[in-house]
């Protein structure tokens, strides 16, 4: 059995991805891969990170548009420019973005 490890980001960070010209804020973690055995085979095959790592759900921006992003530890790094994400779905898991953190609606994460 693979065993879980403790995950680098939390919930309300900022990060950005480290080959793609995307960031966004973690809104959930999941342990290690939890997504679709579909969506796992669209990843070319020498480009598919590890399953035995966090994989990251963000509210993702890139230049053109916003999205909902499932990406792994490995890809991800933290963002510390101070633009401002304009994600739509922000407020609805945020209260305010304090720094280069949101402080979630339920009190989870980074406060």
């Amino acid at each position: 059995m693979v065993q879980p490890r403790t995950a680098k980001f939390q919930i309300g960070q900022i990060v950005r991805h480290r080959n793609f010209p995307f960031r966004g804020v973690v809104f959930d973690v999941d342990p290690v891969f939890s997504n679709t055995e579909e969506w796992w085979d669209a990843i070319p095959a020498d480009a598919r990170p590890s399953r035995d790592q966090p994989f990251y759900h963000l509210l993702a921006e890139n230049a053109d548009t916003e999205y909902v992003a499932y990406v792994s530890e490995q890809n991800l790094v933290l963002d510390d420019s101070e633009e401002p994400l304009r994600h739509p779905q922000i407020r609805d898991h945020f209260s305010e973005r304090r720094g280069h953190v949101y402080v979630s609606r339920n009190g989870g994460g980074l406060n």
